[in-house]
This record gives structure tokens, C-alpha cells and sequence, in this order.
């Protein structure tokens, strides 16, 4: 017998279910009722598709034992196959049934910062199929602290493959109302949560091989992994494109994600120790540099956008100007940071300019997340 909710699809557009997509308010996310997302742990159980809020962006989840519905992902997405995702579960119980073994770095990863922003990779069981891992032999699991997140996974009674709920390559979601923009007739249901807290995605870390590589900065830092784990490395992918022909290992690391429509270019300035934060004099030369690259662009007829900060915004008089924060508060950066390029989508932007940050802490996941969101296009100064 089928399901009421498997009866909302009304019509195909290019291969892809158009359907009537329900959305479902929390009114206390700090105490949720299960009696709030029964619904939804049934539609992932059954198959489909359900978004929702984690602490740090709003995920697409689908039962990760279900290959079906690891490809329905994919196709709601428009994501390419070989791209992982990552399993979310609701407590350590859950994740010896994924794992091949456990790592030992994979343990102290987990009793230290789970539940939490951080994804860790194990070598993975059989149960897990290779439409979830990207046809790896890793799969990637996490156990967010976000309460709805949490409890509906726990009522799903299997893992949520969740990645962020956006059409790829764009923006990732912080609100409910993002995931509405892409995935409105793509998927069963979104559950709104309100704004999530972090506003990036999960630090990944691979603790599958010798030594433990970090594959995806976030809130969890380099930082705060060395002093669990002591050596840490750094995989390339973070620094710069991934080469063609090489098989992601993790979520972001080939292909272009996080862009607005307009084309974005970062302006840094030259320093030697990128983690040591950015003096007054090289601050202020970015931003003339800055204001020098939109005057030409607006001069030639182009809608201009300016990410600053709450420091550098009296500097600015000309074009879109928007504060992602301040610079003094990675987390306010790192919180408004998706919001910010959407809101450039929404007015139009053509040509977008952004002034860059320090790779300290919290500051690497940052300018990861915007080089990337730049194809790498970066003027240093």
C-alpha cells in the first residue's frame, strides 16, 4: 500500500519527480515532540526525502542503507554520484554496524567533540552501500548536537544520509527558507527549524589511514584536533582545486560548491603567516583594492556586490555593500557567510568582491568556503 505522501507526485521535469513538498514548523526547537517529526522519520524509512536543520546547515537526508534513496539525493541535488555523503546517526551505538573497524584516533575523535560539527571517515562495512559512499570503501558518519536533527534520526530508526540541502555547487542552506528556494517540488518534506547556529559545514577528518587528515576545515579546528590527537595533516584539496580525474574522498573537495550566481573574487593581501591574522596597513590595502576593482566594474555597467566587515564599512560608498560580520568574531562571519551570497542572488549581483580573512581557527574554514565559492579567483594585494 502506498503512503500518502508517496502519492504528491504530480508531474516529471528532466528526469526528476516534481511534487508538492510539505513544510513542517517546530514551535519549541529547543524541546522538541516527537509527535513533530514522526512524519518525516516515516518518509525517510519509506524512501523519501525529508530537509532539515543541523547546527550547522540545513541537511537533505535520505536513508543512508537505501541506494534508491541515495540516488533520489543525487538527483534532487543535481549533485554528480561520485561525490560521498555523509551518514548521520544519533548515538555511538550507531556507528559500529557502518565501520569496518574502529581507528583509535576515530574514538577519541568521537568521546571529545560528538555529538557535534565534525565528520568522521572509517573504513566501511558492507551494510553501507557504495550509492551513499560514492562507490568508496570509506563512508563518512557523523551525530549532530541539534536537537530536531538528533531526535529524528533516532525515530528513523536508520542513518540519514544528509548533505547540505541545496542544488549543487550553490550556497548552502542556514535557513529554511534557502532549502524552500532549491528544493520546493524536489523533495517530501522540509522540516523548519529556524536559523542553524553555525552557519558552516562539519570539519571532516579521514581516520582511516596512519595518520589522521583533515579533509574539509570547520568549527572543529586544526587546533582543537591536535591537541586530541597530536599529528594532524592537511589534505591538498584544502589549499587548492582538485585535480581532474581524482575521486573525492569527502563532501567539497572537487567540485565547485558554495557559489553565488555572480562571479565572486577575493582580494588578499600578502602575508607571510596567514594563521598570525591581518595587520591595519594590510587591511586597509585590501580594502582600497577593494573599492578600486568594484569602481571599474560599476563604471562598466556591472551590478556590484561588496562583502566587507562591520570594521571596513564606512569605507565603502559605492555598489551592494554588505557586512558578513566582524572580523573580531569568526563566528559571526562564519555564521552569515551563506546568507550573505544568497542575498547577493536575490539583488541581482553581477560581479561580487569580498575582502578575505586570517587562517587561524575557525578563519580556515572560512576561506575555504569562499575560495571555493571564487573558483579560486583571488587578487592579493
Amino acid at each position: 500500500m502506498r503512503r500518502s505522501w508517496q502519492r504528491r507526485t504530480v508531474r516529471e521535469n528532466r528526469g526528476i519527480d516534481v511534487m508538492e513538498t510539505k513544510r513542517v514548523y517546530i514551535k519549541d526547537t529547543e524541546n522538541v515532540r516527537d509527535e513533530e517529526l514522526k512524519e518525516a522519520a516515516l518518509v525517510i524509512r519509506m524512501g523519501g526525502l525529508v530537509a532539515f536543520p543541523t547546527e550547522t546547515v540545513y541537511g537533505l537526508g535520505g536513508n543512508a542503507l537505501d541506494e534508491d534513496a541515495a540516488g533520489k539525493i543525487y538527483a534532487a541535488k543535481g549533485r554528480p554520484s561520485d561525490n560521498p555523503l555523509i551518514a548521520h546517526v544519533s548515538c555511538a551505538a550507531e556507528v559500529e554496524p557502518l565501520v569496518k573497524y574502529m581507528p583509535e584516533s576515530g574514538r577519541k575523535l568521537m568521546e571529545k567533540f560528538w555529538p557535534g560539527p565534525l565528520t568522521l571517515i572509517f573504513p566501511k562495512s558492507s551494510r553501507v552501500p557504495y550509492g551513499t559512499t560514492g562507490g568508496l570503501d570509506t563512508v563518512a558518519v557523523r551525530m549532530p548536537s541539534d536537537p530536531i536533527a538528533n531526535r529524528l534520526i533516532a525515530l528513523a530508526g536508520v542513518p540519514i544520509a544528509a548533505p547540505s540541502a541545496n542544488t549543487s555547487g550553490r550556497p548552502s542552506p542556514t535557513t529554511a527558507d534557502h532549502v524552500w528556494q532549491d528544493m520546493n517540488g524536489r523533495i517530501d518534506m522540509v522540516i523548519d527549524g529556524g536559523a542553524v547556529g553555525i552557519g558552516v559545514e562539519s570539519t571532516i577528518v579521514d581516520v582511516s589511514g596512519e595518520t589522521p587528515a583533515v579533509l574539509r576545515p570547520g568549527a572543529v579546528t586544526m587546533e582543537m584536533l591536535r591537541e586530541v590527537l597530536g599529528e594532524v595533516t592537511i589534505d591538498p584539496a584544502i589549499l587548492g582545486p582538485v585535480a581532474e580525474g581524482v575521486h573525492p574522498k569527502a563532501p567539497g573537495m572537487k567540485y565547485k560548491h558554495y557559489a553565488p550566481k555572480a562571479e565572486l573574487t577575493l582580494v588578499e593581501p600578502e602575508m607571510g603567516d596567514k594563521k598570525a591574522g591581518m595587520t591595519k596597513e594590510q587591511i586597509d590595502r585590501m580594502v582600497d583594492m577593494v573599492k578600486m576593482l568594484a569602481k571599474e566594474q560599476i563604471q562598466a555597467g556591472q551590478r556590484v556586490g561588496i562583502i566587507c566587515t562591520d570594521e571596513s564599512r564606512d569605507a565603502y560608498h559605492e555598489g551592494i555593500i554588505r557586512s558578513i560580520g566582524a572580523r573580531q568574531s569568526q563566528e559571526s562571519v562564519a555564521h552569515n557567510l551563506y546568507a550573505v551570497l544568497r542575498e547577493f542572488d536575490d539583488l541581482g549581483a553581477e560581479v561580487i568582491f569580498s575582502e578575505s580573512f586570517g587562517e587561524d581557527h575557525l578563519g580556515q574554514a572560512i576561506m575555504n568556503r569562499l575560495s571555493k565559492a571564487a573558483g579560486y579567483r583571488i587578487v592579493r594585494v
